[in-house]
């Protein structure tokens, strides 16, 4: 093996940059939309803040265990690291091979074309499948050259975007202060939801809104892929991850207190977009492409981060020598991982062009939140080892350990096997996805061992 000398990762991320990359990593187009599919779920007006505050309560527990493995292992990769340490380089390498095939690519090719759909009426584009693919392309190659001059250069374009967003949701809290009154989101009338009355049906509501609500809250865990890339990551991982995600539960909570003022439950259930119908009342159509406009911006943030930071997780694992060695390269004067961005590109592109990543996403869903609640319970491990090494226990730790580790952990199981029982088939694709990374494993560890 060669013992030439490489470039290292930038040291330039500041508090400000990691924190707006937890939030644009949280904040999609999911809370313009989302609210609906909780209120007309749980019937109640108090029962969607209950969900979206408990939801709260499980991404802040999230936050404060990535924080503290950030602060105990501030490695590239975030939670392939953590797993590689904790459990192993098979399942770290499962993580990877799931977020290059699908997770990553899969949700850069979703939100690629969400932001194109929204886009192109903007730029008086059309709106058939032609146009929408190559607009989406477009945005993904665009980024990814961003991204690739340097991560000071990609967290700018996200420091923009994530306050762009930020702007937007202000936006619906202005117009829920000085919109009229009125709970009807149309002219017709709503019909009135009826809210469970016994105590087993207040659970099965807020169990099956409490999904859509956590998949709006995940994203925190990606600014840990870029530790190695922060300014004394010990102290600025935890302090983002903390500040963000609090910025984020304000900021949803009070969306949601606005829109259920504005709109009414039985409102807010009846739209498919609430964001937008709160706009028109105060702006009229103005306001709706105003909103279109947020949204279209929320997304691209997004694309942005997602194209930021996973193809650090392919850094690391060709580093460990379990993919392509000019993977683990960085570039000598951007000092970025060249082929990595430049793969992932290539494969969600495909994935838009062929219409496929939908279904990838579904197959993955689950497989998501497994590797999300094994990445938690590496902290039980990490903290074991390291007190057996002697190993300071300084800095940040989190609050209510270890119950906050297995709070999360039921949380993320209670995903699982609601992903799995809406749609076993989906999760029997996702399991053959997983399981076809083994050979794979396999292979580059033969190959890696070699090598050496």
């Amino acid at each position: 093996m060669s013992t030439t000398a490489q470039p290292s990762y930038a040291r330039t991320l500041g508090l400000f940059s990691a924190t707006m990359l937890v939030v644009g990593g949280i904040i999609g187009s999911g809370i313009f939309i989302n609210p609906s599919v909780v209120a007309a779920r749980t019937g109640s007006a108090a029962l969607t803040l209950a969900t979206w505050s408990l939801g709260a309560v499980i991404a802040l527990l999230g936050a404060f265990i990535f924080a503290e493995l950030g602060r105990r292992r501030p490695q590239v990769g975030g939670g392939y690291a953590y797993l590689r340490d904790a459990f192993g380089p098979l399942p770290a390498f499962l993580y990877g091979w799931a977020l290059l095939l699908a997770i990553a690519t899969g949700a850069i090719a979703a939100v690629a074309v969400t932001f194109s759909s929204y886009a192109a009426p903007l730029f008086g584009l059309p709106t058939d499948t032609t146009t929408i693919s190559a607009l989406s392309v477009a945005a993904v190659v665009l980024l990814s050259i961003v991204n690739l001059v340097g991560v000071k250069t990609g967290a700018a374009t996200q420091n923009v975007f994530t306050v762009l967003k930020l702007v937007a949701l202000a936006a619906v809290l202005l117009a829920a202060v000085v919109g009229p009154d009125g709970a009807a989101v149309t002219a017709e009338a709503v019909p009135p939801l009826a809210p469970p009355s016994t105590a087993m049906g207040i659970f099965l509501a807020l169990s099956t809104a409490l999904v859509p609500v956590l998949f709006s809250f995940g994203g925190w865990q990606q600014t840990n892929f870029v530790a190695e890339e922060m300014r004394d990551p010990e102290r600025t991982l935890p302090r983002a991850l903390i500040l963000g995600v609090l910025i984020v539960v304000a900021v949803y909570l009070g969306a949601n207190i606005a829109y259920l003022n504005a709109l009414g439950v039985d409102g807010l259930a009846a739209s498919k977009a609430p964001a937008a119908d709160m706009i028109v009342r105060v702006a009229g159509e103005n306001g709706r492409r105003l909103m279109a406009a947020g949204i279209a911006a929320s997304a691209f943030g997004f694309l942005n981060l997602v194209i930021l930071v996973s193809p650090r997780v392919y850094q690391a694992m060709a580093r460990d020598g379990l993919f392509f060695a000019s993977f683990a390269r960085l570039h000598p004067r951007f000092r970025t991982p060249v082929m990595a961005i430049v793969f992932q590109a290539v494969v969600a592109v495909v994935l838009i062009l062929t219409g496929s990543y939908g279904q990838l996403l579904d197959w993955v869903v689950f497989a998501d939140w497994i590797f999300f609640t094994a990445t938690a319970l590496t902290l039980i491990v990490i903290r074991r080892r390291d007190a057996a090494s002697g190993v300071l226990d300084a800095g940040f730790s989190a609050p209510f350990y270890p119950l906050s580790v297995w709070l999360f952990v039921l949380a993320g199981a209670y995903v699982v096997f609601g992903s799995v029982a809406s749609n076993p088939g989906n999760a029997a694709s996702g399991v053959a996805l997983l399981a076809a990374g083994v050979p794979v494993y396999v292979f580059w560890k033969r190959r890696s061992a070699l090598s050496s």
